[in-house]
Parts: C-alpha cells; structure tokens; sequence
C-alpha cells in the first residue's frame, strides 16, 4: 500500500484526484505496474489508477487477465473499476479508504456480489484507511 499511496500523492500534486494502485504478481511479490489517476491530464473519464494499473500489467504479463495477481489501491474502486477487476481476474483487492458515496465494492451496487459478475477477488477494505482518507480529505480540502 505504500507505493499506492505514492502514487496518489505524485497524482494529487498533478492536480488529479489523489488516488494510486499497484498491481503485485501474487507469487513473486513483485511489482508489475503503478499509476495514479489521470482523467484531467488524459481528458478522459475512465482514466482512474485501477484500470490503468490493469492496462499496463497485462501490457506487460501480454494478457488480458491476471489471475495470479493482486491489486493495491487507495481507494475503495468505483463500479466501473470493480468490474475491470473482475474482467481481469485479479485474484486479490487491497484498498485503502471506503467510498460511501462512489464506491462499487462495500457500497453502492456491490459488483463482486452481482450475479452477473464471473469473476470475485478476495478483497480486504481498510487497509491504512485513514493515511488513504486523509489524502483524499485535503485535496478536497484545498479545491475548497
């Protein structure tokens, strides 16, 4: 979580939500690829460090699914990136902060417990929730 939250401050720095993700090849613990959030930079809505994150490791492992890999992230992803991590077979969810308002994992729909959804990681919330919430509460803070 430690290089997550890195990378959510070189994104808050820039100006972007400051959210990070890691993805970690589960057997060797090696890092595949970070990013932080880039949807002001890249103009582009989707461009949340999840799924960046998960577009550069199968990049990289050349394959559309990771099954052998787990996911850091700083914040409890949004159903859009839920289901990305489902797609991509992530075998572990690491967040940080909960999301009550946005997130798709403990709250609002819920993906991993959709019928619909084929695929369900083993996912731990909390995971130095407050270092991950503090970020997040003074970026707001600031654009206030």
């Amino acid at each position: 979580m430690k290089q997550a939250l890195t990378e959510a401050k070189a994104a808050g720095a820039r100006g972007e939500v400051p959210v990070g993700a890691i993805v970690v090849d589960s057997i060797t613990r090696q890092v595949i690829a970070v990013a932080g959030n880039e949807t002001e930079c890249n103009h582009d809505p989707t461009a949340h460090a999840e799924l960046l994150a998960l577009q550069r490791a199968c990049k990289i492992k050349g394959t559309p699914r990771l099954p052998g890999c787990d996911l850091y992230v700083t914040l409890e992803p949004c159903p859009m990136c839920a289901t990305a991590l489902s797609f991509a077979r992530i075998r572990r969810l690491y967040f940080g902060a909960y999301d009550p308002k946005s997130g798709g994992v403990d709250h609002g729909p819920k993906i991993f417990s959709h019928a619909a959804c084929h695929h369900q990681p083993e996912v731990y919330g909390g995971i130095q929730e407050q270092e991950c919430g503090e970020i997040l509460k003074e970026f707001f803070r600031d654009k206030r």
